[in-house]
């Protein structure tokens, strides 16, 4: 059923982080979108995790779009080997286009940034603003307290409805998290939602 999604953007660390584990998960997902024919949408960077998701699905042979400001292509920091790289202005501009490019989102272990570009487009869903899924991919229990905040600590404490908190798809496993985003792409953010 992921087949159904044709581009997907991933968020991620502009650094490597220190478990090495985390840049090959990068590198493995990279290179399975590019040999399941899926177009990875990025934030243009060379470096750290986006550097090594963006090599994945080069080496392999995909299709990688990369958005990236104009405040970093002037540092030099685009990937080189991008299949097309689109510059904008600002941050918001970033995230708009990555949307705009983009049927589903991933985050793979990172920083504030990472989680900015996560929650703002499932805040962009609960608007309706949008009807694209979003999930984490969970290497190496990464990201076990933050699913326990967003999916317990506050739905317990009233902020967010069990519903929404079903909008944050996540798992550890790449297929299973694809095959989890399609169903939601095709019957709607919460569809995972169980009563």
């Amino acid at each position: 059923m992921a087949s159904q999604m044709r581009s997907i953007c991933v968020f991620c660390g502009a650094h490597s982080g220190t478990n090495p584990a985390f840049a090959e998960a990068a590198r493995v997902v990279g290179k399975y979108f590019a040999e399941n024919g899926i177009r990875l949408v990025t934030g243009g960077g060379s470096f750290g995790l986006m550097g090594a998701v963006a090599d994945g699905c080069l080496d392999a042979g995909g299709e990688m779009v990369g958005v990236i400001t104009t405040y970093l292509e002037k540092r030099e920091l685009a990937h080189p080997k991008a299949t097309r790289m689109d510059v904008v202005e600002t941050m918001l501009e970033r995230k708009t286009r990555m949307a705009e490019l983009s049927d589903a989102f991933v985050a793979l272990p990172g920083g504030i940034g990472t989680l900015d570009e996560l929650f703002e487009m499932l805040t962009w869903s609960r608007l309706q603003e949008h009807e694209k899924p979003s999930g984490l991919l969970n290497v190496e229990g990464f990201y076990d307290e933050l699913i326990s905040f967003c999916c317990k600590t506050q739905v317990e404490a009233g902020f967010i409805s069990a519903e929404d908190a079903a909008n944050l798809i996540h798992s550890d496993n790449l297929p299973d998290l694809l095959e989890k985003l399609a169903v939601a792409a095709n019957e709607g953010p919460s569809s995972l939602y169980r009563d």
